[in-house]
This record gives C-alpha cells, sequence and structure tokens, in this order.
C-alpha cells in the first residue's frame, strides 16, 4: 500500500514532475496536511471516480458512516443502471474489529451478486478495514473465483491522503483490474476516451451531441455515464482526452505506455475551449475531414449560442466575479466567463496543478495577483468587499461566505444541479448568473434593516 501511494503521488504524466530531480521525484506531489481531508479524503476520492458507473455493485468494507460520508452527494447522471444510488456497506461493528470482517465481506459480495446481479462488484476499503489489516485482495480473488463474475478490490483508506490521491487509487483499480480485460466486437473509425468527466448534472450530454455529428465514438468515458464493458475495452481507442488532469492523468499515461494511445487535456467549459478540445481531437487523429467538419460545426455552433446569449450579454458585461473552484474549472472558467463579457477578479490555485496555475497565469497575462492560493471564509469576504465582486462562483460549501457578503452566489462544484459545457452549457451558465445579479433579494439585503433605520 505504502508503495501503491508513492507510485501515484510521482505521477511522471505531470509536467511539473518531468521537471524534477531524482531527488526531488522520492517526494511525493503534495503531502497530506492537517486538514487535507477536508475537502474530501482518499475514500471519497475513489467513490467520486467509480460511482458514476452505475451497472457495478459498490460495497464499502468499513462502518456504515463511510458509506453515508459520500453516498448520493453528487449530480452524476446515467443511463447504464441505478446501483450507484444503493448504499452497500457491510457496517464494521466493534465485534468485526476484533475478530476480523472477511467473512461479512464474503457474504455482501454473495448477496448483493444474488440479489441484484450487477455486471461487477467493487470493494472499498476505508480507514478502519485498511488498519486492522483486512485483505480485500484476497477476498476479491476468491469472490471471483466463486462467483465467475469480477470483483475488484479498491484500496481507499481516507487517512492515506486527499480527495485527488483517491481518485488515483480508483484509476490503478480500474487499470489493474478492468481496462483491457475483454475485447469489443467491433472498432469505430475514431474510436476516444474521454477521462476525467463525470456527467455530473447532465453535462456529458450537453457535449455527446457534437462527438455524435462528428463522427467521433466516446468508446470508453471514464466515468460519466459508463457501463462496465466499455470500460474493459478502453485499451482499444485510439485517443484518450483528458478532463481533470489531476484525478486521472495516471490512467492516460499508463494507456499510453502500454497500448500507444496518445493523450492530451481538454475542457468543454466556454466556446473556445470546446472549439480547441473538438479540433486538437480531429488534428490527433490525422484526418483532414475531420478538422473541416470541426470548422463547420463550431461556427455554426457559436453562432447559434451568440445569438441565444444576446438578451443576457448586456447584463452581464463589465460584472466583476470572483471564482474559487479547482482542477480544470480554476482556468476554463475564466474564458468562459470572458466570452460573456465578465470580468474576473481572482481565481482559486488551492486544488490546483501547476500546469492549472500556469493556464490561470496566462489567462491574467503573468499577473499573480490574480491568483488565490488560500480561501478561507475571512479572505474570501475580504476580497469580495475590497473588489466590490458583483458575483461569486464556487461550491456549495462556500454558498455562506457569499450570504455573508451579501454578494450574488453561483454553484459550479460537484453538487451543482445545473450543467454548464459546451455550448448549451453556456447559455445555462449565462442564465443562471443573471437570474442570480438580477434577484431582488440582493437589493433587500442590502438595505438597512427596518431597527436600523427606526433607532438610527
Amino acid at each position: 500500500m505504502r508503495l501503491a501511494i508513492q507510485q501515484l503521488t510521482e505521477e511522471p504524466g505531470c509536467d511539473h514532475n518531468q521537471k524534477k530531480t531524482a531527488e526531488q521525484k522520492k517526494e511525493a506531489c503534495k503531502k497530506p496536511t492537517p486538514g487535507a481531508t477536508a475537502g474530501g479524503c482518499a475514500f471519497d476520492g475513489a467513490q467520486i471516480v467509480l460511482l458514476p458507473v452505475a451497472d457495478v455493485a459498490h460495497i464499502i468494507h468499513g462502518p456504515i458512516t463511510c458509506c453515508g460520508q459520500s453516498y448520493n452527494n453528487r449530480g452524476t447522471r446515467t443511463t447504464a443502471g441505478n446501483l450507484h444510488q444503493y448504499g452497500m456497506t457491510t457496517d464494521m461493528s466493534e465485534l468485526d474489529i476484533v475478530f476480523g470482517g472477511e467473512k461479512k465481506l464474503k457474504a455482501s459480495v454473495r448477496h448483493v451478486a444474488a440479489k441484484f446481479k450487477p455486471k461487477a462488484i467493487f470493494i472499498y476499503s476505508t480507514c478502519v478495514t485498511a488498519m486492522t489489516g483486512e485483505d480485500i485482495h484476497t477476498v476479491a480473488k476468491e469472490m471471483t473465483e466463486e462467483l465467475g463474475m469480477q470483483v475488484i478490490p479498491v484500496d481507499s483508506p481516507g487517512f492515506s491522503g486527499s480527495k485527488n490521491l483517491g481518485n488515483k487509487f480508483a484509476g490503478n483499480a480500474l487499470f489493474e483490474h478492468v481496462i483491457g480485460t475483454k475485447e469489443p466486437e467491433s472498432i469505430p473509425m475514431f474510436p476516444i476516451n474521454l477521462i476525467g468527466e463525470y456527467n455530473i448534472a447532465g453535462e456529458l450530454y450537453q457535449v455527446q451531441p457534437l462527438f455524435d455529428e462528428l463522427g467521433i465514438t466516446l468508446f470508453s468515458k471514464m466515468t460519466g455515464n459508463a457501463a462496465y464493458e466499455e470500460l474493459c475495452h478502453a485499451h482499444r481507442s485510439k485517443l484518450s482526452v483528458v478532463i481533470c488532469s489531476r484525478a486521472l492523468i495516471s490512467i492516460a499515461r499508463q494507456l499510453d505506455e502500454k497500448y500507444g494511445i496518445p493523450y492530451f487535456e481538454g475542457s468543454f467549459y466556454g466556446m473556445g475551449e470546446t472549439k480547441r478540445t473538438l479540433m486538437s481531437i480531429a488534428e490527433q487523429m490525422g484526418s483532414d475531414l475531420l478538422k473541416r467538419k470541426v470548422e463547420e460545426l463550431t461556427a455554426r455552433k457559436e453562432k447559434e449560442t451568440y445569438e441565444r446569449l444576446a438578451p443576457y450579454l448586456p447584463k452581464m458585461k463589465g460584472k466583476k466575479v470572483l471564482v474559487y473552484t479547482g482542477g480544470v474549472k480554476s482556468w476554463s472558467v475564466l474564458k468562459q466567463l470572458e466570452e460573456m463579457g465578465m470580468e474576473v477578479i481572482k481565481s482559486s490555485t488551492r486544488k490546483s496543478t501547476e500546469e492549472d496555475i500556469a493556464r490561470i497565469l496566462n489567462y491574467f497575462e503573468g499577473n499573480e495577483d490574480g491568483l488565490m492560493p488560500k480561501g478561507d471564509g475571512k479572505t474570501l469576504l475580504k476580497y469580495m468587499k475590497e473588489y466590490d465582486a458583483d458575483l461569486f462562483l464556487a461550491g456549495g460549501r462556500n454558498m455562506y461566505n457569499a450570504m455573508k457578503g451579501q454578494v450574488p452566489f453561483v454553484d459550479v462544484n460537484q453538487e451543482r444541479h445545473f450543467a454548464f459545457a459546451g455550448y448549451e452549457g453556456s447559455v445555462v451558465l449565462a442564465q443562471k448568473i443573471c437570474a442570480t445579479l438580477e434577484s431582488p433579494v440582493f437589493q433587500l439585503v442590502k438595505k438597512p434593516a427596518p431597527w436600523e433605520v427606526s433607532f438610527g
């Protein structure tokens, strides 16, 4: 386990790791620090990646509270099944901790296999079962042989690190136990892997029609709206597109090394990034026909989108936005807001890679004042007031900071209920921003309270 953590935190696919010396590579990318798991532990991160696979069962080997920690708290959408909506756990008790819980785990696997008949079963270790030495790998192997169904161990004790490390645990489980285990019946002309896209609020549904129109097949989606079978076939794609580099670049790098599948990082936030990503796919495929189709499609979509944005653009022009999000959104959303005529004050870098930070810096033309490495409530409120922010874009946990600052707020993180990807997503985001900016509640809360008026 220790070796696995070290390997996963020394991801050679990261640009910044490639620049390190041999001595520096011995150190982890980012060691866990006190409070590091407040934004999600490694177990949470593993579930973020794997739970969207909805035709497999997910059994959590640990106390029932671990199951509740991440149960149904993300708006991932799927058409592949509904098993991701079940909270399955071995519910480890004190007696199980003393006498061992592997028999209970085996009984749970048999029960789930018989009752739900899933395509496969993922079993997750947690802090408790990792500390007591539960051997989920041996259990998974025995259950696979007994049931004739793939039972896949996922090492994911929460104490081992942050949510991002858990993403990598999940990716490692997919690469070791799922990818390459089956062969597809046929291979289309332009098959690609879409890695790190979780179909939050249905964002994949906003970009899938673009691929369909271009004749590009999403051969393996990791893992938004994914079926188990397509994950097994990922080794037969011609290209991997990584949407969130920090999370699963290790899978893309391993697919490249083992199967010769090239990869690049893309984004579907904003019209410009959507076009860049689609054109990069066409270029990697080496098809002039595909490049022409991308040019025609994106030109038509941009024209249609700007026509639909026309009622909203004047309302957003020049409005100042404070952005506090992470990963790919920390830089790509900035460009999406810029397309709408808005001015970004600062963007968070707390959960960003060095590549993400470089892109944010590029947006701010090298001005480091645009970077926001810390995002505690006091700091966020300070920036909102200092820059007279018109809007705060962040995750749901920061909604209360916006309320304290009396600043309009739009949720852009994984708990959101609206999708903001592709051309359709830009229109939806504009609608939500305008609805928030024009909400009468913000005029009301900025007025003095009745008792302040009465008593001076």
